[in-house]
């Protein structure tokens, strides 16, 4: 059995790497999720979703999300 690596390498249209482009979501978050989506050991979309915590008057959360996909072919992204 190989072990495959991941493409390090795959940026998005502005040129990040897809490695910048986690590192910004996770910085910016106060309450949420960062996932990597993953296709044959290359990284082809990274999701965002942050949660605002209302206080405890509030009723329930509020979530926005935000999905960037890595197109593995031309190694560009769209949001």
């Amino acid at each position: 059995m190989s072990t495959a690596r991941p493409n390090l390498n795959l940026t998005d249209d502005s040129g990040q790497n897809w490695q910048d482009i986690v590192r910004q979501h996770v910085e910016s978050l106060r309450f949420g999720t960062v996932e990597i989506i993953v296709h044959d050991s290359r990284v082809i979309q990274i999701e965002k979703t942050e949660r605002v915590r209302l206080g405890k008057s509030g009723a329930g959360n509020a979530a926005d999300t935000v999905r960037i996909e890595i197109n593995p072919e031309n190694r560009s992204a769209r949001k």
